[in-house]
């Protein structure tokens, strides 16, 4: 029995079906894949070409639990099995997979497409799992009926996206069987901002900008790519994967800083710099900045900078030249909180790896007890890499489940 129908519960129903089970998989919400539908902007970036250690470099939490999976089904793996189900795939800029036709609908027709013999149940919302003295489960449904198993898979994902199903259920589950859960934060998430001249920014997208982290002189995240100014405080690609390494950390004791020009060094950019002060003569400092950033982005440039930019070009001293290119170099953005998980891509945290055999997936206080998917705490970046993790690991565990069986009953 697989309880959850997302994607690491439908690759553990299909992979547990064509070794030779009869699989039973209970999906609380009236079809299968609802958060499929939405990833990758309704896209669905299914996976990523990286292999090896260049995926597992992708993955902050846990990355080496995830060794014997990803062999079972790499993204290779997965993109052919996709193929064979009739959805083709394409990659696309930073190794990110599609499917051909750029709709997450076609990635869950094709895995339903697989699952034909598997008897999908929906609307079926899993209370418990109980262990019997005979080795076997009883699986408590909402409205109190009972079904029994010779193996259960709890693939109910985390607790992003609630409206999706994603509610936690799996934590429960997982505790009442004697599992440790480690505390869960949003990953994967925007960030509330202080700053007040930012917020007319809202909108604002900075292409080719290094966004910094540092906590009591570490620094914990420096990568260049895109930011997204909005109403609360600040978004976008770089945002979302600085978000995963500092979750659970306090914001407050995070010193966060943008690079505006990170491809030109502080010397030259101040030479430039002094080059269009020794141009503008009379002119205020201010009407420069136009030529250094974006125009609503140099409208509120003064006030973060220290330097009076309404003094004349001329006039600017070369301590406040100095001070302008600091700023250029790391404008400082006061982070206050992560956005809620209502409005994260994936939990950070979940089911303590420790408890669960990474070779089979199974648990190692409950024989036939099996997890995948995001219930457990393992998350990567953005990418195609979470949803690659999720395939693999229920991909392993619909296996090694049916294997269970059968050693069980010889």
């Amino acid at each position: 029995m697989v309880i959850g129908g997302g994607p690491a519960g439908m690759a553990a129903a299909l992979f547990a079906l064509r070794a030779g089970a009869r699989v039973t998989l209970l999906e609380r919400n009236e079809k299968l894949g609802k958060k499929l539908y939405i990833t990758g902007k309704g896209r669905c970036n299914v996976t990523n070409v990286a292999q090896g250690d260049d995926f597992l470099a992708q993955v902050p939490r846990n990355p080496r639990f995830l060794y014997a999976s990803l062999g079972h089904l790499s993204s290779e793996g997965l993109r052919a099995l996709l193929r064979e189900l009739g959805c083709d795939t394409v990659a696309e800029r930073g190794g990110r997979v599609f499917p051909v036709a750029q709709k997450a609908s076609d990635v869950t027709r094709a895995l339903v497409r697989g699952l034909q013999g598997v008897d999908i149940r929906l609307g079926a919302r899993a209370e418990s799992v109980r262990a019997q003295p005979g080795g076997s489960f009883n699986v408590h449904l909402h409205g109190e009926e009972v079904m029994q198993a010779d193996a259960v898979i709890v693939a109910t994902g985390g607790l992003s996206y609630p409206v999706t199903g994603s509610t936690g259920d799996g934590y429960t589950l997982a505790r009442s069987n004697g599992h440790r859960v480690t505390d869960t934060y949003p990953a994967l998430v925007p960030l509330d901002t202080a700053d007040d001249w930012a917020r007319p920014l809202q909108g604002l997208a900075l292409k080719n900008v290094a966004l910094t982290a540092n906590r009591r002189g570490k620094t914990l995240f420096h990568e260049q790519g895109e930011l997204l100014f909005t109403h609360f405080g600040i978004s976008g690609p770089l945002v979302l994967s600085m978000s995963s390494l500092l979750a659970g950390l306090p914001m407050q004791d995070i010193a966060c800083a943008i690079d505006l020009k990170p491809a030109v060094p502080a010397q030259e950019l101040e030479q430039r710099l002094a080059r269009l002060l020794t141009e503008g003569g009379r002119k205020p400092v201010s009407s420069l900045l136009p030529q250094l950033m974006p125009r609503s982005l140099a409208q509120a440039f003064p006030a973060v900078c220290p330097v009076q930019l309404t003094k004349a070009c001329s006039q600017v001293t070369a301590a406040e030249r100095r001070q302008m290119v600091d700023t250029l170099k790391a404008l400082p953005v006061r982070l206050t909180q992560a956005r809620p998980l209502t409005e994260a891509v994936v939990t950070r945290g979940g089911v303590d790896v420790r408890d669960v055999n990474p070779s089979t997936m199974m648990s190692r206080l409950v024989p036939g007890l099996f997890f995948a998917g995001e219930v457990l705490d393992v998350d990567a970046f953005t990418g195609g890499y979470n949803l690659q993790i999720a395939f693999s690991t229920g991909a392993l565990a619909g296996e090694r489940a049916v294997q269970f069986i059968a050693e069980e009953k010889e």
